[in-house]
């Protein structure tokens, strides 16, 4: 997956652990630099201490050698290569550590002023010193005597301190590091709070359970829920407009169609029945493309929502009882109660009622509606004990304006309405022939 494609969570986190990581990095390479500074100084006090010991204890004689009386008193001294090291040289002699053997420490040359020298030499063993060194003359009945005094101690030493410190030091990183990281994904979901109610608000309104995003959000989104509000303000009124336009046409057209149907009919009784069929072929086909048109507007003007599905069955039903074809059939509808569907109430019951005349007009003796939970959401079926369907037109059964029955009156737009309904709120209609009757099932999202 590309950077680009990363949320702002995943971004802001990996950038997050990077910054962190290299800071605590940096801050484990300084602390280094600063132990190895502050050893360096604390070995160099330490050495230029046993050089003042070391002074103390020289004693010359008259030939121009040099001894040590009481030399330093350190075990490390005694043993050869040991990494502690003194030497003190003469005009006629040297006097040095045990632990040197027999090697001589060369006497740096910008350490022949009275002023003490600290820096690095080299050692046995091809080791790399920190040495303190000072030239003091000392004076004899003979004269002035130069002695020359180096005091050194191997630098692996400093190198293994500092080695323990950096471990004793890991632990404690890592703790720092859990504890930053901790805090990092803590600020990022603090910071990225006012998004996540954007996103909450906007999937309520896609559900119907909001109409407006509000002003009661983060300040940093409220320019985000102002732009969407006003855009679904403006999509509300064009709806209200386009609904307006809708009715006006429909009662715009509603007279002329009469008037058509009127003249079929006179045409009818005075003989000329094939241009009363005609004439009343093109009305009902007008009349059908209008009430295509009002059920589409009124669908996009409900805009969502949630209702239940077993009381809207319950009204349709009443409904239905009231006709005439529904008052000499057993009309029922069941299912268990607190099933919510995400689909409008007018939506639903606009569907449902389509699916319901339906059935009422080829049921011989009952019609029956029930609502259940499945797998796929909740089903409302709608069923009829009529001949039912020939197979081979079940498929063609939700096209627009294809009717069964030309003598039923309908317009042929139900299970077309029914299924458009149905696709619009995110389920889908199933037709289906049963062992006596025919079967609609509206499968609907259940809401979250």
């Amino acid at each position: 997956m590309s950077i680009g494609r990363l949320s702002i969570r995943a971004r802001l986190l990996l950038g997050g652990v990077a910054a962190v990581t290299l800071s605590l990095l940096l801050a484990a390479w300084g602390l280094a630099i600063l132990f190895d500074r502050h050893a360096a100084r604390v070995a160099a006090s330490d050495l230029g201490n046993r050089l003042v010991l070391l002074v103390s204890a020289a004693e010359t004689d008259p030939g121009g050698g040099v001894s040590i009386e009481n030399a330093p008193r350190d075990p490390l001294y005694e043993r050869p290569y040991s990494g502690r090291y003194w030497q003190v040289a003469a005009p006629s002699g040297m006097a040095r550590s045990r632990s040197l053997w027999d090697y001589t420490l060369q006497m740096p040359e910008d350490s022949e002023t009275d002023a003490l020298w600290l820096g690095a030499i080299e050692g046995p063993l091809d080791a790399t010193l920190l040495a303190v060194a000072r030239r003091i003359d000392v004076a004899t009945p003979e004269g002035d005597v130069a002695l020359r005094f180096i005091v050194a101690m191997d630098q692996t030493e400093i190198a293994a301190v500092r080695s323990g410190f950096l471990a004793d030091l890991a632990p404690y990183l890592l703790i720092l590091a859990v504890a930053l990281l901790a805090t990092l994904a803590g600020a990022v979901g603090l910071a990225l709070r006012p998004l996540s109610v954007a996103s909450r608000r906007v999937a309520e309104l896609g559900a119907g359970r909001r109409r407006r995003m509000g002003e009661d959000v983060p300040s940093e989104v409220l320019p985000l829920a102002d732009r969407i509000d006003a855009l679904l303000a403006a999509r509300e009124a064009e709806v209200e407009r386009a609904r307006q336009r809708a009715g006006d046409l429909a009662h715009g057209l509603k007279t002329p169609l009469q008037a058509l149907l009127g003249e079929a009919a006179r045409l009818s009784a005075a003989g000329a029945d094939e241009a009363a069929r005609g004439i009343e072929t093109i009305a009902r086909g007008i009349r059908a493309q209008v009430d295509r048109e009002l059920a589409r507007v009124r669908r996009v003007g409900e805009g969502g929502g949630a209702c239940d599905p077993l009381a809207v069955a319950e009204a349709v039903a009443e409904v239905l009882r009231r006709t005439p074809r529904g008052a000499v059939l057993d009309i029922d509808a069941a299912g268990p109660p607190g099933l919510t569907v995400a689909m409008g109430r007018a939506d639903l019951a606009e569907a449902l009622g389509a699916l319901a005349e339906n059935a009422v007009r080829h049921a011989r003796c009952a019609v029956s509606m029930r609502c259940a939970r499945e797998e796929g959401g909740i089903a409302v079926r709608v069923r009829d004990d009529g001949p039912g369907v020939e197979e081979g037109l079940l498929s063609r059964l939700t096209e627009r304006g294809l009717r069964l029955d030309e003598n039923s009156g309908g317009s042929g737009l139900g299970l077309a309405i029914a299924a458009e309904a149905a696709a619009a709120a995110g389920g889908s209609l199933v037709l289906c022939n049963m062992a006596s009757g025919f079967e609609a099932t509206l499968v609907l999202p259940k809401t979250a």
